[in-house]
């Protein structure tokens, strides 16, 4: 053979061989894909297309009244006190605080949750202590820390005069008595039950695996493989079970909680309401989504930042130390949780003028 057919050949070749081998790489990448799509389905669902349940009327009147609801501050003691107080569109339905603040700026004892997709978790609060967000938005009215009202019939008298009979007539037709508390559960529940917020990583569940970059992939893969998702899983990645916070050490030695003198003790979870000791330190997993846009985090909001969040979680229910790339890579896929904030939701609606 001569020489120049010989480097010829080798080359074509090499050729073949590189083609082949970029098929082949490219083949297992698409494998691998694949393998973390399906993994990735096992354990979480994408939201439901609509935030209706069985027997729930979201009717435009009820929503539109539940929306002026959430955003009402004069039915509390100090008439600056409302839903929006702790879950505003500013920052995500939730409110930048380590601690909220209620009426007369009495501190809360806990960190609000962000109201986005709360309507799908297992209970409502860290101690889950309300069953649904209209629980919620009624027991809400006489706390004497959230609205600071003696009686529902208080509230009922100031919905009456502040002018929301009729509202309550349109959202309600034909009830003998509309305006009551319980309708006022009933329209808040309809308008946070619209607030869903669809985010990339629902899209890659769907099958798009390229709404997810590739550091985000690798950050879900440390996700799973580490052992958040033991917990952090379901619809809203989290918020359908309870766990103890800190499994491996006391949480107060790692977080840096300031917290005792709130609760003449550390804060023991669903213990402060059940009393029953098997129940210390128990608390609601909090959904992971949009956890990127609402720091600061955990139940006393002693983590300033995500990553800082992320390491301490590790270690405390996990027992592991992550690497700065480990947290980076989880980091990543905690944004693509991020859904737009619910146009309707960002808007203040006008509320009614009080009669005198």
């Amino acid at each position: 053979m001569r020489k120049s057919s010989w480097v010829f050949s080798s080359v074509a070749l090499a050729a073949v061989c590189s083609a082949a081998l970029l098929v082949g790489t490219s083949a297992g990448a698409a494998s691998d894909d694949q393998a973390l799509l399906d993994k990735a389905k096992s354990l979480f669902k994408p939201l439901p297309e609509s935030p209706a349940l069985e027997n729930t009327a979201l009717t435009p009147e009820r929503v539109a009244l539940g929306k002026a609801l959430f955003y009402e501050t004069r039915v509390s003691s100090d008439g600056r006190q409302g839903c929006v107080s702790c879950h505003n569109p500013a920052y995500y339905g939730a409110d930048s605080l380590p601690l909220s603040l209620g009426i007369f700026g009495k501190v809360l004892p806990r960190n609000a949750h962000t109201v986005f997709n709360t309507s799908l978790l297992m209970a409502q609060h860290y101690g889950g202590n309300r069953a649904t967000v209209e629980e919620q938005a009624v027991k809400a009215l006489t706390s004497p820390v959230a609205y600071g009202n003696t009686s529902f019939e208080q509230v009922e008298k100031k919905l009456a005069t502040l002018g929301y009979q009729p509202w309550f007539d349109k959202a309600f037709p034909g009830e003998a008595k509309a305006l009551s508390v319980e309708n006022w559960g009933k329209a808040i529940g309809a308008f946070e039950r619209t607030l869903l917020t669809p985010a990339p990583f629902d899209r890659y569940l769907k099958g798009d695996t390229k709404a997810l970059s590739a550091q985000a992939k690798q950050g879900l893969k440390t996700f799973i493989e580490t052992g958040c998702a033991g917990c952090h899983n379901g619809v809203t990645v989290g918020g359908q079970s309870y766990q103890k916070f800190g499994i491996t050490q006391d949480y107060w030695l790692v977080t840096g909680s300031t917290e005792k003198e709130a609760f003449k003790g550390y804060d023991k979870g669903r213990f402060q309401d059940t009393k029953n000791e098997a129940d210390a330190f128990m608390f609601k997993v909090p959904q992971l989504r949009n956890v990127a846009m609402t720091p600061p985090y955990f139940h006393d909001g002693t983590a300033a930042t995500l990553p800082q969040a992320v390491r301490i979680m590790a270690q405390l229910q996990l027992g592991k130390q992550l690497s700065d790339t480990q947290v980076a890579d989880i980091v990543s896929f905690l944004e693509s949780l991020t859904g737009e904030v619910p146009a309707d939701f960002a808007k203040a609606p006008s509320l009614p003028v009080a009669s005198h």
